[in-house]
């Protein structure tokens, strides 16, 4: 691997997303401020004892705002995160550039399997304690998703005076919003840090997530486990089970596939993971011009960690993309 070219590269992403993040910024403020105004003109619509459609037209309007305030919010905090992010992972490559230039001026010996590996630790631990602090913010609730139930409360406790039958119709609507929205959360909480990793384990948390990503992608997933199912170390669960989300989301977004199978073999030498999927597969070579920072970050991992990664796919028929890592480091 090229860590100078790989820390330009990074560099290069930051200082892009940073400049994404201070148009986003500019965008919040001047929505910040239309949804001000949205909420004062819905507050004199009320006082004023307005008819019911004019209320109605006051509402829609504030809630297309609120929900593009969410949406712009969301889209920050993911780009702030995406930064940080970003700024640990070109500290590891600048201490890693750093260590590179010593080793090359000292006659002594690199140990680079404890290198490499301390690498890989830093930068998956760094990236699951971001993870971690914004599971623990979607537990306490999405503010903003609450402030749109209290507007939908608002305006059926008003229209039951006016309009019974559309304050009914209002509260069923908010119920639905509701249960949507709790699933929602439900889901993103896991995407983010599935927390029967820490308790049950890797196997557990992958059938769970298989499950799951089933039912939103509707594809036929499939998971099959051989070997001593056990724990394992903290850091290696982890890898493994971002490698194989991503790979079932590259299956979801790009494959074109109606069936995937996950197989793990956990040896007790080497940890075995294959995802297999029906789509329309690729050339494998097209990958070394394109930025699919999914699969380059999973191979860098497996690579670091002293194992290997491949790929097997052509067009028509499918893909397949394994790795194995040391049970053992």
């Amino acid at each position: 691997m090229d860590y100078q070219n790989e820390l330009e590269e990074t560099q290069r992403a930051l200082r892009e997303v940073t400049l994404m993040i201070e148009q986003s910024q500019g965008e919040l403020a001047k929505i910040t401020q239309r949804n001000a105004a949205i909420s004062t003109h819905l507050q004199q619509v009320q006082k004023q004892g307005s008819t019911a459609e004019e209320y109605k037209m006051a509402y829609d309007s504030a809630l297309d705002v609120q929900q593009r305030l969410f949406v712009m919010r969301g889209q920050l905090e993911k780009l702030q995160n995406d930064k940080g992010h970003l700024e640990k992972y070109k500290a590891v490559l600048e201490n890693t550039v750093a260590s590179a230039g010593e080793t090359s001026n000292s006659s002594a010996p690199a140990s680079s399997n404890k290198s490499q590996m301390a690498g890989i630790e830093m930068i998956v631990n760094a990236q699951e304690a971001e993870r971690q602090r914004l599971s623990r913010q979607m537990h306490d609730g999405p503010a903003q998703a609450l402030s749109n139930f209290i507007l939908q409360t608002e305006i059926a406790m008003r229209l039951l005076d006016i309009d019974p039958a559309q304050a009914k119709e209002e509260l069923g609507n908010l119920k639905s919003s509701a249960m949507s929205t709790f699933q929602k959360v439900r889901n993103f909480i896991f995407e983010l840090r599935p927390m029967m990793l820490d308790d049950l384990g890797l196997v557990p948390t992958l059938r769970k997530y298989s499950d799951a990503f089933k039912e939103q992608a509707g594809l036929d997933v499939s998971v099959s486990v051989t070997g001593t199912e056990r724990r394992l170390e903290p850091y290696l669960e982890v890898m493994v089970f971002r490698a194989v989300q991503e790979l079932l989301g590259n299956a979801s977004r790009h494959s074109q596939a109606t069936m995937v199978k996950v197989q793990v073999d956990l040896g007790n030498e080497l940890i075995r993971v294959s995802v297999d999927d029906n789509g329309k597969g690729f050339d494998p070579e097209t990958l070394k011009e394109a930025t699919n920072l999914g699969l380059k970050l999973i191979r860098e991992r497996a690579e670091m960690l002293g194992g290997n990664f491949e790929i097997d796919s052509s067009p028509g028929s499918g893909a397949r993309i394994s790795f194995t890592v040391p049970a053992k480091v």
